[in-house]
């Protein structure tokens, strides 16, 4: 079983993810060929030359690009408790100041910005836990690097580990104060040893960071699920489900193809009541503007996690209920259920439970609300809740249900 041993990752629940680097320029679209995969892999994807890829850092010049404003945004109005940014992704090119190799934001741009340094800053301000992914094994500039879908049998994969690998990460461990996370990704051919070397000098440098279930050979602080894949029962230990407003992760003008807020509601909390976190990406352009849709959705969801926080932050995994509600999703503290109500309802019914009850209350505003417990007349427990009329036609909303004890008795299916 993975355990973070940091209880904040713990309790955090809810996460912003940022992809951004040079692929934002193509945006999908490459000399009129258009990808149908994940944009920030076009390089691969379009097979575009290193010289030719090269030549949109002398492009990249983000003037919309406000660290503060996405950071204020993050913690104020949607709710999350941490974020990771992509400090270098598998295209190679820095997003920092580098002087390991002047292919980086500061050297090799107009804009002459270190937007690690830009985010770091934010999120210490606005007490932010501040995360960094690094492509580790991948890395489609460096001749020894890996890559997909490529050959790699040639490469001397350790010495772009020993030139540019551990000297990147170096930097961005010991330049801009505490990192909270390290999200290495796409392991690949990395042997057991090489994973070691890296999770050796993460901790000398920074010995409470945590460090992603990507590391290699299952060696993470935490199991990283499959892109936008949710375990179907309850998961024991630290895990994290990395997830997309659209289909893609870095900006491309072609996907429209937005999630709903209640879409992303309901995964938030079916992950939580799972036992995980949920690490919810934005890709800003190549102006530095994040997608008006992106904020919107997230809008709508962060009001949602405000109003009910005592329902998801901080949170634990739920026993698994022999049920599938349409309606509704649960999470839950010592001594307390709490039920989601996703769809409107005239009562709350949770049947197959066997807790005596202390007290019901709505979250968000803390009214008190009748309930009964007794068995149906089939002899299975039932826990009854009365909703007021004004909140019988809404939606998203959490009720709390204080028990007697500790944890939900979930009886079997008779």
């Amino acid at each position: 079983m993975y355990d973070t041993k940091q209880q904040w990752f713990k309790d955090a629940k809810y996460g912003l993810f940022m992809h951004w680097g040079l692929y934002a320029l193509l945006a999908g679209e490459y000399k009129g060929e258009k990808t149908d995969r994940i944009a920030e892999w076009i390089m691969n994807y379009l097979n575009i030359p290193v010289e030719e890829y090269r030549k949109l850092a002398k492009e990249f010049n983000p003037q919309n690009f406000d660290a503060d404003e996405i950071v204020r945004r993050a913690k104020e109005d949607w709710g999350m408790k941490y974020l990771v940014f992509t400090s270098k992704h598998h295209e190679g090119f820095a997003m920092f100041k580098s002087e390991t190799t002047p292919y980086n934001s500061v050297d090799a741009s107009p804009c002459h910005r270190d937007f690690v340094k830009e985010l770091a800053d934010a999120c210490h301000k606005y007490d932010m836990k501040f995360g960094l992914y690094y492509s580790q094994a991948q890395d489609w500039d460096d001749p020894d690097g890996f890559m997909q879908t490529k050959e790699n049998s040639h490469k001397n994969f350790q010495r772009y580990l020993d030139e540019k690998c551990k000297p990147q990460l170096r930097e961005i461990l010991t330049q801009y104060g505490e990192i909270a996370l390290l999200w290495f990704d796409t392991p690949m051919g990395i042997t057991k040893q090489q994973t070691q070397e890296l999770i050796d000098l993460v901790k000398s440098l920074q010995p409470n960071c945590i460090i992603s279930g990507r590391a290699g050979n299952h060696m993470g602080d935490y199991m990283t699920t499959g892109d936008n894949f949710i375990p179907r029962l309850p998961y024991e230990g630290d895990w994290e489900v990395p997830a997309t407003l659209n289909d893609t992760w870095g900006f491309n003008k072609y996907d429209h193809n937005w999630k709903k807020a209640d879409d992303i509601i309901r995964l938030l909390l079916k992950i939580n009541s799972r036992g995980g976190n949920y690490l919810l990406n934005i890709g800003p352009d190549a102006d530095g503007n994040v997608p008006k849709e992106s904020i919107e959705i997230l809008n709508e969801v962060g009001k949602y996690v405000k109003e009910n926080a005592e329902a998801i932050y901080g949170t634990k995994r739920v026993a698994l209920y022999h049920y599938e509600l349409e309606w509704a999703q649960f999470t839950s503290k010592d001594y307390k259920l709490f039920v989601h109500i996703l769809q409107p309802r005239m009562r709350v019914e949770v049947i197959n439970i066997a807790n005596q009850v202390k007290r019901a209350y709505i979250v968000r505003d803390g009214r008190e609300l009748e309930f009964t417990v007794g068995k149906v007349c089939e002899g299975d427990g039932y826990i009854e809740v009365e909703l007021p009329e004004d909140m019988q036609e809404q939606k998203n909303y959490a009720v709390c249900i204080e028990m007697e004890e500790k944890e939900p008795i979930f009886e079997e299916i008779q």
